[in-house]
């Protein structure tokens, strides 16, 4: 499975969050609001999640594969910086 098309929308706040971003796989699957955050050991991306009874968030949509989840994060990531040059 590839990474075919990241839209990345970049978000002013305070807080962590650096960007919500929205990923085509295949050219035939979406897969919407992924975050960039901001860690303590640089940024990160998270796939959609939704917060459950207990309080805790389960994420909606994920890879089952290391490989998949890592060209998902690069891709988005590239596309985090790549239109950090542009501005």
């Amino acid at each position: 499975m590839e990474v075919t098309e990241v839209r990345l929308h970049r978000v002013e706040s305070k807080g962590k969050l650096r960007a919500l971003a929205s990923i085509t796989l295949d050219g035939e699957l979406v897969i919407r609001d992924l975050r960039v955050v901001e860690g303590e050991h640089g940024l990160f991306v998270t796939m959609p999640s939704r917060r459950v009874k207990e309080g805790e968030f389960q994420d909606v949509a994920f890879s089952l594969t290391t490989a998949l989840r890592e060209a998902i994060a690069e891709a988005v990531l590239n596309q985090y910086f790549a239109t950090a040059e542009t501005n």
